[in-house]
């Protein structure tokens, strides 16, 4: 079951520039004398309202925050919201003095289309969409006059899901800053009656908890409220900031006198299942796990402290076996042994002497994993009535054996043949989470990715236990033939303790005064038919009952997990098939204006007196990382720029090699508590290779600019970076960076941003921050890291003009081969430096410097770091290496220029 999380509410306040034409208010002349606590920079959130209405585990969200500029210049503010992954956003409306501005749901290349235009025109500022673990973040950011009041009100829904018993609603508090009305309140109607309701805080003591939170249930009505005061909001008695940072939790469950409960209203209905008090089917589970290198360290001593505690919650009845597979595949046992107390002893035994070896051959260990659960079947070593898993846990990409995606995901299915279901669970980021989930789904599973964090054990264990208690197999929901149309999924191979299975559809004829429901399947020790009898008239009943929370919810139930289901089954479709389903999908919804994968809700907001559109998508599972602006970045700076360089033996995140401005490279030697720069003198037009690494794929190229007017054929002058190419061939993306626009995409399939955008873009593997006028970050999972600076001048300046600045953050993940004019000073390397003497400046003694073998003149000087001081740098003194580094760099410089970015 997903957990439903609700919204973390972070309102970031970015100084504006100060808007001219706007007289000074009562309210402004007021404010200057006193001003009312809670004002940051600027800036009241003066109300916050987070509520929600649940109805039958549907939930409908509504997030308002109410802020009002205090400042006398215009500010910027953002409105940030984390979201549920499973959720779909339903409206937003940003009011500005009481003027509203909508957002509209459109067919994703329509919006795509109207955003570009948009951007064509420099009006945008996009909303940003990323994910997290379990969240995704909604941001929108607009600029507010002196005094101006502005509303943001976002809308979201969801099914919420039965996991290990319960329905648990995560509110994620993070106001950042003291909020004179604070609010949660949840309304909860449930027509089974509710059987427990609970909340709790995480950043609260209980004493203070109590006087802010009420909380009460009876019968089917559940109310939850948070409210607390500003004193209740301090993090001390006298403080001026907010304690509010963490976790809201509600907890609650329905009563279950009867196995399923059905509702129907407006001719559509809900039916939901969860039995009570049946044996446990015995199941008979293979573990395949990936022990490649790559599982080096924490990772393997995460998975082996998850699998010995799933050893010690293994039942008599069951049956298991491990399967290890690197370079080559190995097994614990030839088959399927009973998990007696000796057998698990053995068992343990083993785990705890599992290593990390080889590559990752996942074709060979999913089959031998398949065959030993076929053959313990066929030979009759388990019991009749018994169930089958197959669960692997891999952390990378099929690199020996058969290594296609596609064959292996055909071999499985093959060799599977339906008979039991796989579950793939993917450890960390560097790998292909399409593959594992599409494998999953074509095998009546699912996919699960475990995040590298210190609960990575934790997580593996808590999969583990959503499937450890099956109760029923081969589940068949029927209904009268003829009756029902437009009905979701109602097969299911397994239902698990805990969970709640969940079908919806339309009654053919909405005044049918009865119809019966069947649930069948096969038990540990028989077969089973639940069968609800639903009467119309206690419906009717019931819907004027609940009619204060809202009347169509059945009805957009329905439709989301209609949508839910087409847009996974679009997943492992092709051709014909996945167009109609991408039909039905999008049809559904715009009719229903939700946000999914493929649709967008565009927003036309007011900015500098012109229309700003701003875009909102839907990202996939495959986008994994959390994406917040990062405080290390270097920030914009006029001037002459710098690049700066680190040994290999530094910290990754520190002196790490840099490009910046009339290109000027530093390179920082901790080792020598020294610093060897170098300038490149090429004309316009230039283009070089600054890293190429052939294992990771990754390579950086950059096109050299000149002053306005500069003669395009002469070296002299200064120059700078105008384009930067970043490519990953294993991941067949580029990324095309210019002062004026970011593209980035794979062959003719290229999105278009602009420097006015806040926009982040996810895929698997790689994440894209653009801050706004700012910089942007690239990251290729855990361990390559770049930012590009984008300097800007005044657009009228009569000699230079816009360039950019690369530099590297993180470059752990890249391999020994790496090279470039940046990427060579990855690797460790020596110099000496002797023999000072007066050079022709007095100022800049000259010196001696042997490095690589060579012998060099040296000059002692200074470069500008601007990492620091965005306008006038910071003097670095280090070591000048003459003519474009000869010595200093592998070859000469002309041995990295190439025809093109790309």
């Amino acid at each position: 079951m997903v957990t439903m999380w609700w919204p973390c509410l972070v309102l970031a306040l970015l100084s504006g520039s100060e808007t001219s034409g706007f007289p000074r208010s009562p309210l402004q002349l007021l404010e200057k004398r006193s001003l009312p606590e809670g004002v940051v920079d600027g800036i009241e959130v003066y109300s916050t309202k987070i509520n929600c209405k649940v109805t039958s585990r549907f939930a409908h969200n509504v997030v308002t925050t109410r802020a009002v500029n205090r400042a006398d210049t215009a500010k910027e503010v953002s409105f940030d919201v984390e979201l549920p992954k499973t959720a779909f956003i339903t409206n937003f409306t940003l009011t500005i003095d009481g003027v509203t501005y909508p957002g509209n749901i459109k067919e994703k290349e329509v919006a795509k289309k109207q955003y570009e235009k948009a951007v064509s025109q420099g009006k945008t500022a996009g909303l940003v969409k990323a994910s997290g673990r379990k969240l995704e973040k909604f941001t929108v950011s607009v600029n507010v006059a002196a005094g101006s009041k502005v509303t943001f009100e976002l809308t979201y829904e969801e099914l919420l899901k039965r996991h290990k018993g319960k329905y648990e609603m995560y509110i994620k508090v993070q106001p950042k800053q003291l909020v004179r009305h604070f609010e949660i309140d949840a309304h909860i109607f449930e027509p089974q009656g509710i059987s427990m309701l609970d909340a709790e805080a995480s950043f609260i003591t209980n004493d203070l908890l109590g006087s802010a939170l009420t909380k009460s249930f009876s019968g089917k009505k559940g109310h939850v409220s948070f409210k607390p005061s500003l004193d209740q909001q301090r993090s001390c008695p006298t403080c001026a900031d907010s304690l509010l940072n963490g976790d809201f939790t509600i907890v609650y469950d329905v009563n279950r006198e009867s196995p399923g409960n059905v509702q129907v209203v407006n001719g559509y209905f809900v039916h939901f299942f969860a039995p009570k008090g049946l044996p446990v089917v015995p199941k008979n589970i293979v573990f395949v796990i990936d022990v490649s290198g790559s599982m080096y360290g924490r990772k393997i001593e995460q998975t082996r402290d998850a699998l010995l505690k799933i050893l010690d919650d293994m039942k008599r009845d069951d049956y298991l076996n491990f399967i290890l597979f690197s370079s080559d595949v190995t097994t614990w046992k030839d088959t399927l042994v009973q998990a007696t107390p000796a057998n698990l002893e053995m068992a343990r035994a083993f785990v705890k002497n599992i290593r990390d070896q080889g590559m990752t051959n996942i074709n060979d260990g999913l089959l031998r994993g398949i065959h030993m659960l076929k053959d313990a079947r066929e030979r009759n070593l388990v019991p009749e009535r018994s169930t089958s898993i197959l669960i692997m846990l891999t952390d990378g990409d099929a690199n020996t054996g058969e290594s296609r995606p596609e064959k292996i995901q055909e071999n499985v299915r093959n060799a599977i043949g339906g008979e039991f279901p796989l579950y793939n669970l993917g450890f960390g980021k560097n790998l292909n989470y399409n593959f594992l989930e599409t494998m999953a789904l074509q095998n009546h599973g699912l996919a699960r990715r475990i995040y590298e964090d210190s609960d990575a054990n934790l997580q593996l264990q808590g999969f583990y236990e959503e499937v450890a208690n099956p109760l029923l197999m081969n589940v068949e929901v029927e209904y009268p033939e003829n009756a029902i149309l437009d009905l979701t999924k109602s097969n299911y191979p397994h239902f698990y303790d805990g969970s709640e299975i969940v079908v919806a559809g339309r009654l053919v004829d909405s005044h049918i005064n009865n119809f019966k429901a069947d649930v069948k399947g096969h038990g540990a020790l028989n077969d089973l038919t639940f069968t609800e009898e639903v009467d119309m008239k206690e419906m009717d009943a019931a819907v004027k009952e609940q009619g204060y929370i809202f009347g169509n919810y059945i009805e957009r139930l329905w439709a989301y997990l209609t949508i839910e289901q087409l847009l996974e089954k679009r997943k492992n479709a092709h051709g014909e098939e996945k167009e109609n389903l991408t039909a039905q999908a999008l049809e559904l919804s715009l009719k229903y204006h939700f946000v999914t994968p493929l649709t967008s809700m565009v927003v036309t907001k007011p900015e500098d007196n012109e229309d700003q559109t701003s875009i909102a998508d839907k990202p996939g599972e495959e986008a994994t990382q959390e994406t917040t602006s990062m405080a290390y970045l270097r920030p914009v700076g006029l001037g002459r720029p710098v690049v700066q360089g680190r040994a290999l033996g530094a910290s990754p995140l520190s002196d790490v090699p840099s490009v910046d401005g009339d290109p000027h490279f530093i390179i920082q030697v901790p080792e020598k508590n020294d610093t060897i720069c170098f300038n490149i003198d090429e004309k316009p037009g230039t283009v070089l290779r600054l890293i190429q690494d052939p294992v990771t794929g990754i390579t950086v190229t950059g096109q050299i600019i000149g002053d306005k007017g500069s003669n395009p054929n002469s070296r002299t002058g200064k120059t700078y970076f105008g384009k930067l190419g970043i490519t990953s061939a294993w991941m067949d993306f580029r990324i095309e960076v210019t002062t004026e626009k970011i593209m980035l995409g794979n062959g003719d399939a290229l999105s278009t941003f602009s420097w006015l955008d806040t926009v982040t873009i996810t895929q698997s593997g790689l994440s894209v921050t653009i801050n706004r006028k700012k910089n942007m970050v690239i990251s290729f999972g855990d361990g390559v890291n770049f930012v590009i600076v984008l300097h800007q001048v005044w657009k009228k300046h009569p000699v230079h003009q816009d360039f950019l600045g690369f530099y590297v953050v993180d470059s752990h993940r890249m391999s020994a081969q790496t090279h470039g004019l940046l990427g060579q000073f990855f690797h460790p390397f020596d110099f000496e430096v002797f023999d000072t003497r007066p050079g022709s400046d007095p100022t800049k003694p000259d010196a001696t410097m042997v490095v690589k073998s060579h012998r060099l003149t040296v000059t002692r000087g200074s470069q500008k770091d601007y990492r620091k001081d965005a306008t006038v740098g910071t003097k670095v003194v280090c070591w000048f290496v003459h003519n474009n580094g000869e010595g200093l760099i592998d070859g000469v410089h002309t041995d990295y220029i190439v025809p093109s970015l790309f």
